[in-house]
């Protein structure tokens, strides 16, 4: 008689691994999902009409912040930022390769970690989306200002260019909008908390039932009441402007070694709009703009450039504001605005006051070269200006923010409260291609047309130029990498919005906000930590 070996089955029961399965799902739920709240604030941005989801994406995030531990909340908040920035910034690596965009990515998405701990410490609180959306405010603000001077680049504002919130932009600026936007997601997904608490108890507590009503409502009714105002009415007459689109040789950083190309560009261009005028195919402007960096020769001291400029500028007639880059004998460089006149010449000159890092001057050189060679392309670091740029062209007053300026609620509000009409928007981005850039940029420029209730114009080398009534519509525009002349009547307008007078009154009142809610989440975790050490030690 012989024995049968059965074979010993090391494999886990059924059960057993379907267990595991389901820990490991519901472990991977949290950071999926908040991986996904920052893609969908990604689409939520231009060149994509997809504005509205960024409500179901501060829905989501405040589904997976909700309750958490304030370690758990960095770190979720700081996949949530991954998601957001690195689609987002993109472009930032057009020409540079991807460690510095990584490196930005990295850096700025600390913030977002930071504001995830906040939002999952106030989310024990009565109405915590109200403090949720401060407290969101409140890590736009300080990115908006840190380090090197900040990067306020994704400000949830600034995808709301087609959005029903818009007209708060001139109640209270950007902070203001995107407290609206945060509430409104945050309160959705408190609503939903709501409905399926009615589901298993068919009840729900009146506090979390006005919570979410409150905070869907509020937002959306406020936004209905700024309508009047937003406006596009001429308060003080209209003039005519033009926008000059020259564009570059090629694409990439290597433009800048044919500068007088890009120069000669724009000057042909303008004075076939001369040409266009005469012959009656085009209204007469009353002044004419270019871009950043449309000479990237000094004509103060490069005489050919000088005489270029003087010919296209005395053939369209008409003052035209000039973006060039001077070069001084010693000392930095300036990223200057020059208004010339067709008869004196060079007059009245605006430097760019916020310069960009790592664009514009390598801060800490000699480290940063440790990473990326690539920072000694800029050789020769850029200097800022110290005073708020306003032209007088033709009796309009003009206010100037250069490119990068426009990110930054003070360097537009300077220029309105020094007495501009009409705000001009010039850029520079050849650097970065056919990539999404230009149309963030360009939406940016549409918010701050209603913030301010002025026309902005958005002339570029190479991107998309644009022409904004105040109410942010877009009268004209350009396509990539074509020269052209946009030309169009625009309103000119000198009252103040709510938003203009404010300044950083708004911003600073939701900060407080976000920090009494935070100030109330520690004394009460503090008292829960007490009243358990008590128990303990009755025990």
């Amino acid at each position: 008689m012989s024995a049968t070996m059965t074979p010993v089955d090391d494999a886990p029961p059924p059960a057993a691994e379907h267990r595991w399965s389901a820990r490991l799902l519901r472990r991977l739920m949290r950071p999926a999902t908040a991986v996904l709240s920052g893609v969908l604030l990604y689409l939520s941005f231009p060149p994509r009409p997809l504005w509205w989801l960024a409500l179901p994406a501060f829905a989501l995030l405040g589904a997976t912040l909700r309750g958490r531990r304030l370690r758990a909340g960095f770190g979720l908040g700081y996949l949530a930022g991954l998601g957001f920035l690195l689609p987002l910034l993109v472009w930032t690596g057009e020409e540079v390769g991807a460690v510095p965009w990584l490196a930005l990515v990295a850096a700025e998405s600390l913030f977002i970690g930071a504001t995830g701990l906040g939002v999952a410490a106030v989310s024990r609180l009565p109405a915590w989306p109200v403090f949720a959306a401060a407290v969101w405010i409140l890590g736009e603000a300080a990115r908006a200002r840190v380090p090197f001077g900040g990067f306020p680049w994704g400000k949830i504002a600034f995808g709301q260019a087609d959005g029903v919130f818009l007209p708060l932009a001139a109640v209270g600026g950007t902070p203001v909008l995107g407290f609206a936007v945060a509430l409104c997601g945050f309160g959705l997904y408190e609503a939903v908390r709501a409905l399926r608490a009615y589901r298993a108890a068919r009840s729900v507590p009146r506090g979390p039932l006005a919570t979410a009503l409150l905070s869907v409502l509020v937002p959306v009714t406020a936004a209905l009441a700024a309508l009047p105002l937003v406006s596009a009415t001429a308060e003080d007459g209209t003039a005519t402007v033009a926008a000059i689109q020259g564009n570059v040789p090629r694409l990439g950083l290597d433009f800048n070694a044919q500068r007088r190309a890009v120069l000669d560009n724009h000057a042909r261009r303008t004075e076939q709009l001369a040409a266009d005028v005469a012959a009656g195919k085009v209204a007469e402007p009353d002044f004419v703009l270019w871009p950043e960096n449309s000479s990237d020769l000094d004509p103060y001291r490069n005489g050919d450039a000088r005489a270029v400029i003087d010919r296209a500028v005395g053939a369209i007639g008409v003052p035209t504001v000039i973006g060039a880059v001077l070069t001084p004998e010693t000392g930095p460089l300036r990223n200057t605005l020059i208004a010339w006149d067709p008869q004196r010449g060079p007059a009245d000159t605006y430097d760019k006051r916020h310069v960009q890092p790592f664009g514009e001057y390598i801060p800490m050189r000699s480290f940063v070269r440790l990473f990326d060679s690539d920072v000694d392309r800029v050789s020769r670091d850029f200097g800022p200006g110290g005073k708020v740029g306003v032209f007088d062209l033709a009796g309009t007053r003009v206010g100037l923010a250069t490119c990068y300026e426009a990110a930054f609620d003070w360097a537009v509000r300077d220029t309105v409260t020094h007495g501009a009409q009409l705000i001009d928007v010039p850029s520079n981005n050849a650097t970065f291609g056919r990539s999404e850039m230009t149309y963030q940029q360009l939406a940016m420029s549409r918010v701050r047309a209603v913030e301010h209730s002025r026309s902005v114009v958005v002339p570029v080398t190479s991107g998309v130029s644009a022409i904004i009534r105040p109410d942010g519509t877009i009268v004209q525009e350009t396509r990539m990498f074509t020269p052209d002349a946009l030309v169009s009547e625009v309103p000119l307008r000198s009252s103040l919005t709510p938003a203009t007078r404010l300044g950083t009154l708004p911003e600073a009142a939701l900060v407080a906000l976000a920090v009494a809610g935070l100030v109330r989440a520690a004394a009460g975790a503090l008292r829960t930590r007490r009243a358990a050490r008590t128990e303990q030690v009755s025990a």
